[in-house]
């Protein structure tokens, strides 16, 4: 197996605007002992049926305009009674019809199972791609609850947790279980294994 020799140190940069993955992802790879920087890149947000070709090509661009080594997540809400809707469109759909509009679809629907999907996408400066993924299955809840965590969380029960949504959970709760954090893990695991430090 090639390992590889990184000159930044022990160091990820992952790339987002968004502060609240990041202080997510910040937690999860600290355990790991792995630092991790915040990198504000505009990078193409293309459309897509697939997760994962949405992060590979988010990581792919952002490491040939940085010339650095990084990370670029994407995530989908996968909603059984809705056909899978919003999966990979989760992030316009939440930024145009919200929690209420998902709960307005579903309706008196008694079946609310959903599941979380995340891929991380690591490209390394030579162009180099690799991706790791998490799921975490759970329902979708009746109404709105907590403040805590971004995007669909607070209507998102996941099992194991009955009655508790990931709005209602901390960062360090919610990142035992998370889909988020379950794809960050096996990232961290292969980074550690394949890049001398």
């Amino acid at each position: 197996m090639v390992t590889y020799s990184f000159p930044y140190g022990r160091l990820v940069y992952f790339v987002t605007g968004n502060i609240h993955k990041f202080f997510e992802a910040r937690q999860i790879l600290a355990e790991y002992n792995i630092a991790s920087a915040m990198l504000k890149i505009k990078v193409s947000e293309i459309q897509d049926d697939d997760i994962e070709n949405i992060a590979k090509t988010g990581a792919r661009e952002a490491a040939k305009t940085s010339g650095l080594p990084v990370i670029v997540e994407d995530a989908g809400l996968f909603i059984d009674a809705l056909n899978g809707f919003p999966g990979p469109y989760s992030k316009f759909v939440f930024n145009t019809i919200g929690l209420n509009g998902i709960l307005r679809l579903l309706g008196n629907e008694q079946k609310r199972e959903a599941y979380f999907k995340s891929v991380v996408a690591f490209c390394n400066s030579e162009g180099t791609i690799k991706t790791f993924s998490g799921i975490v299955e759970g329902r979708i809840s009746n109404k709105i609850r907590g403040t805590g965590g971004f995007g669909f969380d607070p209507i998102f029960e996941p099992k194991g947790k009955v009655g508790r949504t990931f709005g209602e959970m901390s960062i360090e709760e919610k990142g035992r279980v998370s889909h988020r954090s379950r794809a960050l893990r096996k990232f961290a695991v292969w980074y550690k294994k394949n890049y001398k430090f």
